[in-house]
């Protein structure tokens, strides 16, 4: 592995790298926020399933291509004199010592944060000192946000709006539990899956489109508030059905391939009879 100086060689010829495409390439020259979302989102995604697969040399160049856009949307920012990179990493390294109220002393915060620490270190909570396990980090860090003077003083006001609903849903659940409102007993959510299943059954047979949807809406938040207190990642299980359906039907396909007979052609106990095959052979 690299040195400290190393990496900070590294990461000076790519802000030159990138200085100079800025300056001299059509493409870059022409790139603004807004016609970057976009491809961020893209390569956030692409990264996701480099992520996914545990592929090591995809997800360095994956984190390559992300690193990019955060230097590039850095680079407009220091254009129009707002901030530069520099200013992005001063207020993270900030806000990290802040959140970390167990690991650092609140003199360590940089001269560059413009929040005051919401504790001295004469009254910082001591369970904020002694947060030794993974959870509670993670209910100091929620308690300390809503004290920070950013706007963000509600406890769902941090979940994006753009955020995949799945994954939204699921940030939603879990920033609740963190100041207390969350089940119980977790065994007690099997009845709320089922009430929600019930009902939208119901709604089903009635024909009601809206009323459907809306309960449709219900049980799958339900179901994922399941997963989230079993400690079951929605998103990563979903993904593993998705990927497992994918090699199944693959299967199917290069069978009817080999018969010469499409998918078209194919009965659905053919079919069947291939998926069993593809499941007995996983």
């Amino acid at each position: 592995m690299h040195t400290r100086e190393e990496k900070l060689e590294a990461f000076g010829r790519f802000l030159d790298v990138l200085d100079t495409l800025r300056e001299k390439c059509p493409w870059d020259k022409k790139q603004t926020n807004q016609s970057l979302r976009t491809n961020t989102i893209e390569e956030v995604f692409e990264l996701s399933d480099a992520l996914m697969k545990d592929d090591t040399l995809n997800i360095c160049k994956e984190l390559g291509d992300v690193f990019l856009h955060i230097c590039f949307y850095a680079k407009i920012g220091e254009e129009k004199s707002a901030f530069d990179i520099a200013d992005v990493c001063n207020k993270l390294a900030d806000k990290l010592i802040f959140r970390h109220p167990h690991v650092y002393h609140p003199s360590q915060v940089g001269a560059s944060s413009p929040k005051p620490l919401p504790y001295g270190e004469d009254d910082k909570p001591s369970d904020m000192q002694n947060a030794d396990t993974a959870q509670k980090v993670i209910e100091n860090w929620e308690q300390i946000k809503l004290k920070e003077k950013d706007g963000n003083k509600r406890v769902l006001s941090g979940v994006p709006d753009a955020l995949p609903t799945l994954i939204k849903a699921y940030r939603i659940q879990d920033k609740a539990r963190n100041v207390g409102f969350d089940w119980e007993d977790r065994g007690d959510v099997w009845k709320k899956v089922r009430e929600e299943m019930s009902e939208l059954e119901e709604e089903l047979r009635k024909g009601d489109k809206e009323k459907s949807k809306k309960e449709l809406g219900d049980f799958l938040f339900s179901v994922i508030n399941a997963a989230r207190l079993y400690k079951i990642n929605p998103d990563d299980a979903l993904e593993l059905t998705n990927q497992k359906f994918i090699r199944r039907f693959n299967y199917i396909e290069d069978h009817s391939i080999k018969l010469g007979k499409p998918l078209t052609e194919m009965t659905l106990d053919e079919m069947d009879k291939l998926w069993n095959e593809a499941k007995s052979n996983e």
